[in-house]
């Protein structure tokens, strides 16, 4: 089957589903301009985003690590939503049920309009404090003072998000897994399929019964799996689904 049956076949799909699952992934943010951790220009001063997204990073020198989330910061805030963002946001509003589960922290999909989200990984736009566990939203683009105090009991806070060595928050995992449970199709976008828990979502959508479409720019491990894989950017694929282009440009 070539790329334009495929799309036709995708679009059918998501025509007769009436209660839709998506992840998403990097790939979506980074037709948006936002590096992946994994690219060059994710790097900041020669230190790698491993060494200084965790625990042990932010126990040893929180002011450091709060300068990689600002400097993270400046450059999503100049980002904006794509085509892609648009479109699945467009696709929820004419669905009966829609979960948009995302592995990003960039709050793209809620200023393109998705509402019923699922951030794995948490919000860079959300502060919480180490003390008190108070979460509120800041868009300070810098941040005044590095790093930021708590506004209700003055202790330092962290970036509200997911690092490495910890684990994403079980009421998410069940959330994600109970909208697959409940849907009839999955759609999985702009991610490779390689780190978990995400990386099994789709063999458990397709255990289940369900119907999963991927988009990817490159095959994954999974995609001989999926009823369809459509390679190419998501920006560009998602919007042939629904008309959307005009709306927004």
């Amino acid at each position: 089957m070539g790329q334009d049956e495929k799309i036709l076949a995708a679009k059918q799909i998501i025509d007769t589903s009436s209660k839709i699952t998506v992840l998403t992934g990097a790939g979506i943010s980074a037709e948006s301009g936002i590096p992946t951790f994994r690219d060059s220009d994710g790097m900041w001063n020669n230190i790698k985003p491993q060494d200084i997204a965790s625990p042990h990073a932010f126990k040893k020198d929180p002011g450091l690590v709060w300068e990689w989330y600002d400097w993270r910061r400046r450059i999503i805030n100049r980002a904006n939503p794509n085509q892609g963002h648009y479109a699945l946001a467009e696709i929820e509003r004419q669905k009966e049920k829609f979960t948009l589960i995302t592995q990003n922290i960039d709050g793209l999909h809620e200023i393109a309009g998705s509402i019923n989200l699922v951030e794995l990984h948490g919000n860079i736009w959300e502060i919480r404090c180490e003390k008190c566990d108070k979460v509120i939203k800041n868009y300070e683009v810098p941040l005044p003072e590095l790093p930021p105090k708590c506004n209700t009991c003055g202790e330092i806070t962290r970036p509200n998000v997911v690092w490495f060595e910890e684990i994403i928050p079980m009421h998410m995992i069940d959330q994600a897994l109970l909208s697959i449970e409940e849907s009839d199709l999955m759609m999985i976008i702009g991610t490779s399929g390689v780190v978990e828990p995400a990386a099994s979502m789709g063999l458990l959508a397709k255990q289940s019964g369900k119907q999963v479409i991927e988009i990817n720019l490159e095959e994954t491990p999974n995609s001989a799996i999926y009823d369809i894989s459509l390679q190419g950017k998501s920006g560009e694929i998602l919007p042939l689904f629904y008309d959307i282009a005009k709306t927004y440009n």
